[in-house]
Order: C-alpha cells, then structure tokens, then sequence
C-alpha cells in the first residue's frame, strides 16, 4: 500500500524538534511544531496548510517568523493551532513588526489561529491587509479532541503536562483507497487527475449507485461513464486509513502516558521524544522530559507499528545510539 502521509522529521534528533507530513499527489502539507525551519525548503514550507504547536518554548516556535515572512504577499489562510495562551503569544510576534506597507497588497494572506483549552477552542482571524489586528470577536466552539476535519482526514489532539499545558498530535486518514492501476488498464483508462476526483467521491460517501464520468487523454478529450460503485469494486482496495502521531516534551505521569497511549494507539509511526537515558532519569523529572525507556515502553503499550525516538539532550552527541538501544528495548519488552 502506498502511504497518503510521508511523514519526515525537520532536523536531526539533537536540533529543534518538527515533523513536515507532505500529501501524496497534492501540493499540500501540514507541520507539528516550528523550531528551526531553515532545513526546509522555501517550496515545502509553501505547501503548508495548517500548522500545530506542541507549545511556544523557542525551540518548538522560533520558525513562526520565517513561516510568515515566506507567506507574505500571497493568497493563502494559513490555519494554526496551539495551547492555552497560543493567542496571545501569536500576536505578541505579530506585534513586532511595522505593518503599515501591507495595506497595498494584492493579495490576502489571512491567519486563523485556534487556542486549545479542556472543553473549548478560541480562534481569531488576523488579517495581513489590516496590519494582522483580530478581524473580528473571537470565536468560541466545544473541543472534543478533534481539532480539523476533513473528508479524508482529521487531527486530534491531548493536552498534555509540560509544567505547562503542550499538545500531542494524531493524523489519521479515515481510510486508504489504493488504485488497481492493472485494473484501470484493463478498463481501457489512463492514470490521471480523475483519479483524485473519484477518491473524493468515496470519502464524500457519495452515492454509489450515481454516476462516474473518466476524463482523459489529451485535453480531457476521451469520456466514460460508470456507476461509481461497480467502478469502485473494479479498480479501489480500500483500507484502514494510515495514522501518525507526534509527542514531544512531556513529563512522566500516569496521567500523561494513559493520554499518549490513547492519542497514539495502533499508530503506523509515533514519533516521541526520548531526551535522556534512564540512568538520568531524576534530570527529566526536573526538566519535564521522558527518558528512551519510557518513550519506548510507551510505544509498545500503545501497539504502534513503528516509532522514531527524537529530541535527544545534546549531552548525549555521539552516543544517539544508546538512546536508540533503550528505547527499543523497552518497546520489544512490552510488545
């Protein structure tokens, strides 16, 4: 099955923690966390839709301004979302810049950003063409985990302890349509872009008795028509919907892992992070952080298929592997 999601994390396991989840076939992406961003190319960060933030220390927030500044000028809602007090902190960057030539824009760059709380979310719309001032009131709305939902996908989130509230995020695709591409040729039809608008009329719950019409060939010039259902039946494999999940910088409670195991549960790829080995383990007791072993231990108990420990304490460059080992031990132990 080829995946939807091609999840990669921005930096190396000692730099600023963020993963970069671009869409198979779309100029599309979505990014858990903004440190240092300069890793990425002016081209990938375009592709980003929405954008949600663990918390705002500098090394998960620092990269908003060069995010901004790439966005500048162009037609885009760029949607974020982060923790209790993410409002405040999102005009506090804002305010600190001179806006008064951006009245001449062309285009409209807007920010809808969303503040997470226990049972509600809070979102302002900042406009760029009115100096980034809220547009209006905020709007208030019941939370119940899932933060955006689409047709194809949603995103869920905890809040998690930090000594400060912080997120933790799951990307779930609802399910995987796989096309039969010997199928198709068998149909006498050619790969192309009807393809997405017959994946989106499965995940629409469209009504399969209704019809299907392929557009292809030169200039959309050959045309068949089908039941979408039979045709579904025909060239689709559909399963379960691919799942990622991104934890960072939390401490070790019972509170905490029941939350994580929950968010990241049968996940195809948990990306935790694992900042120090368990013989320091007092030292994340104090700084809020997990250990390998526990970041381990958590992704077994959560029956994920795969995970990538990150966000390592630089006191450890050079023995990443020790980190590595642990955590996958602790991770074979409990599966």
């Amino acid at each position: 099955m080829r995946p939807s999601f091609f999840p990669r994390l921005v930096n190396g396991p000692f730099d600023d923690p963020g993963l970069f989840i671009p869409f198979l076939l779309e100029k599309r992406a979505v990014i858990f966390d903004l440190g240092d961003i300069n890793s990425l190319s002016a081209r990938d960060i375009l592709k980003t839709s929405h954008v949600f933030i663990t918390h705002t220390h500098m090394d998960h927030f620092v990269g908003f301004d060069r995010l901004l500044r790439l966005f500048l000028g162009r037609e885009q809602h760029l949607y974020l979302y982060g923790p209790e007090g993410f409002l405040e902190n999102v005009e506090g960057k804002l305010a600190g810049y001179s806006w008064n030539l951006v009245k001449h824009y062309s285009n409209l760059l807007s920010l809808h950003v969303t503040e997470v709380h226990p049972d509600h979310l809070i979102t302002k719309d900042y406009l760029c063409q009115n100096r980034f001032l809220p547009a209006s009131k905020a709007v208030k709305q019941p939370f119940n985990s899932i933060l955006h939902k689409e047709p194809v996908l949603s995103i869920s989130a905890e809040i998690l302890d930090h000594s400060i509230p912080c997120l933790g995020f799951t990307i779930k695709e609802r399910f995987h349509v796989n096309i039969r591409k010997e199928s198709v040729s068998n149909l006498r039809l050619e790969i192309g872009p009807w393809l997405n608008e017959f994946k989106q009329d499965l995940f629409n719950n469209k009504d399969p008795d209704s019809e299907f019409e392929v557009k292809y060939g030169k200039n959309n010039s050959k045309k068949k028509r089908f039941v979408l259902g039979d045709l579904a039946s025909q060239i689709a494999l559909i399963t379960p919907g691919q799942r990622v999940s991104y934890i960072v910088d939390v401490m070790y409670s019972k509170s905490n892992v029941e939350k994580i195991i929950e968010l990241a549960k049968d996940a195809d790829h948990l990306f935790i992070e694992a900042a120090f080995l368990e013989k320091d383990r007092d030292i994340a007791e104090k700084k809020c952080h997990l250990t390998a072993r526990q970041a381990g231990s958590i992704a077994g108990k959560a029956r994920v298929k795969q995970f990538t420990p990150f966000h390592f304490s630089p006191r450890y460059k050079g023995q990443e592997h020790l980190l590595e080992k642990e955590a996958r031990e602790a991770y074979g132990k409990v599966r």
